[in-house]
């Protein structure tokens, strides 16, 4: 269902999103998410109110009037935080928990690995790796990784 002239979606004072639905009702602190947030992003979104019910479902962000899609991109990119791994400089050993210091699309950093089980295959190339701290970072494609880098990542798969 697209958000038609029937719905109104706002920012109030405090920066939450509000949703006013086609019989006038106001729904603040409402939370736009991604039914497949890595391999499809812009299809199956859901906006959900405080309690996690879900008040209205995106079929495509394109189909949106701009306000709207902005108001909702803008909100996702507040919620979702997912560094993408461009190169693993270093991992102070093979056995965890380890520290791993990584190269990414936000700049270099440095994690905890608790357990290889935070290690988690997307598809044949790509990968999640969660920290100690619950931040969720994407390989995309561990196969266009620099020779080290899958060198060192092989070690975990």
């Amino acid at each position: 269902m697209n958000i038609t002239v029937d719905y109104q979606l706002t920012r109030n004072s405090y920066g939450k999103l509000v949703l006013m639905n086609q019989f006038g009702i106001m729904h603040e602190g409402v939370v736009p998410i991604r039914a497949f947030p890595i391999t499809d992003p812009n299809h199956g979104i859901a906006l959900i109110d405080s309690q996690g019910h879900e008040l209205m479902w995106i079929n495509q962000l394109e189909d949106l009037p701009q306000h709207y899609r902005e108001l909702i991109e803008s909100e996702l990119a507040q919620r979702e935080f997912m560094p993408e791994i461009k190169r693993v400089s270093k991992i102070s050993g093979f056995i965890t928990p380890n520290t791993w210091e990584v190269e990414t699309d936000r700049g270099e950093t440095v994690f905890i690995l608790k357990g290889e089980e935070d290690i988690r295959r997307l598809s044949a190339t790509s990968l999640i790796i969660t920290d100690n701290h619950g931040i969720h970072f994407l390989i995309q494609d561990r196969l266009a990784l620099d020779r080290h880098s899958r060198k060192l990542l092989d070690h975990f798969l």
